[in-house]
């Protein structure tokens, strides 16, 4: 059974190639192709892993097409992951979820 893909969420994908991809879904898939924005890699750096563009010689704000045939995996993005995932590519930081007693 396929787990549908919900336009408007951020999704992880693994690539066949072992990259791994963060992007928003901007439409359902079509003819084996899914309409995605702001798509991001996943890199090792000094302080960890981190984000970084996927596409340097395009325009990151056009929406662009995944091929699902390149895709071994895909879930919905950890919140934590895609909390800096929103900030990188919107510059648009969310705070953290804390909870008050008193």
């Amino acid at each position: 059974m396929k787990i549908p893909i919900t336009p408007g969420q951020v999704y992880t994908f693994k690539l066949n190639s072992g990259e791994e991809l963060i992007a928003k879904v901007s439409a359902e898939e079509s003819s084996g192709w899914l309409e995605i924005e702001h798509p991001v890699s996943v890199a090792p750096g000094p302080q960890g892993m981190g984000l970084v563009p996927s596409l340097f010689t395009a325009d990151p704000t056009e929406r662009l097409q995944l091929n699902t045939s390149s895709v071994s995996l895909y879930a919905l993005t950890d919140d934590p992951v895609k909390m800096k995932y929103i900030e990188a590519t919107t510059g648009i930081k969310i705070p953290e979820k804390k909870i008050i007693l008193g």
